[in-house]
């Protein structure tokens, strides 16, 4: 956990900046500026990177992916910048809150993953750099993205202590903790052996 720095205003102000960025729901947003179906009434209903890919545009996902994790990356590099480190790990867990439960889809939201990596990244890249490798490997072994995202979310905890930021081990451990919730749905398909392998239409 990191030392308290910043004064309460302005954790505050940061809260909910960082839970109004996350809470853009870039999936919605990048299908329907490309006329593509709407990822909330496709496969699994989510509107994350993996379900935007099953529109069949590789494209689409590649931005949604790379705008929830930037918007995650953003939230802490400016929070970072105007405060201090405290205030940017508030910032990411705001940005992942936001993410999850997004005030502009009545609260139902994506699963947390990309924004998950960007929020590591930003906050200590070596750590965020595990993260991602993690879930590549995982993936490419198992084709499995929800076990990928599953390992590589929990496998943060240990990277942030190994890798020197072990006053990230808390946010990571609650962060990882929630990517776990969300997709429990997931979990159960996986132990069911009924889980799509990426690549395959849910």
């Amino acid at each position: 956990m990191p030392m308290l720095e910043s004064g309460l205003g302005a954790m505050a102000l940061v809260a909910v900046l960082g839970y109004l960025a996350g809470s853009i729901p870039f999936g919605v947003v990048v299908t329907r500026l490309l006329g593509l179906s709407d990822p909330r009434q496709i496969g699994s209903g989510n509107i994350g990177a993996t379900n935007v890919l099953r529109t069949g545009n590789k494209a689409a996902a590649l931005a949604t992916l790379l705008l929830d994790g930037g918007k995650g990356a953003v939230a802490v590099l400016i929070a970072r910048a105007l405060l201090a480190n405290d205030a940017a790990q508030l910032a990411g867990a705001a940005a992942f809150l936001g993410h999850l439960y997004p005030v502009w889809l009545g609260f139902k939201g994506g699963k947390g993953v990309a924004t998950f990596i960007g929020i590591m990244l930003a906050l200590a890249w070596p750590v965020g750099i595990a993260v991602c490798a993690t879930w590549l490997l995982v993936a490419a072994l198992a084709r499995y993205s929800s076990l990928a995202a599953l390992v590589a979310a929990a496998a943060s905890v240990p990277f942030a202590w190994f890798l020197g930021r072990p006053e990230m081990m808390l946010l990571s451990a609650v962060l990882a903790a929630l990517v776990l919730w969300r997709h429990r749905s997931n979990i159960a398909r996986l132990a069911a052996g009924t889980e799509p392998r990426i690549g395959r239409k849910k």
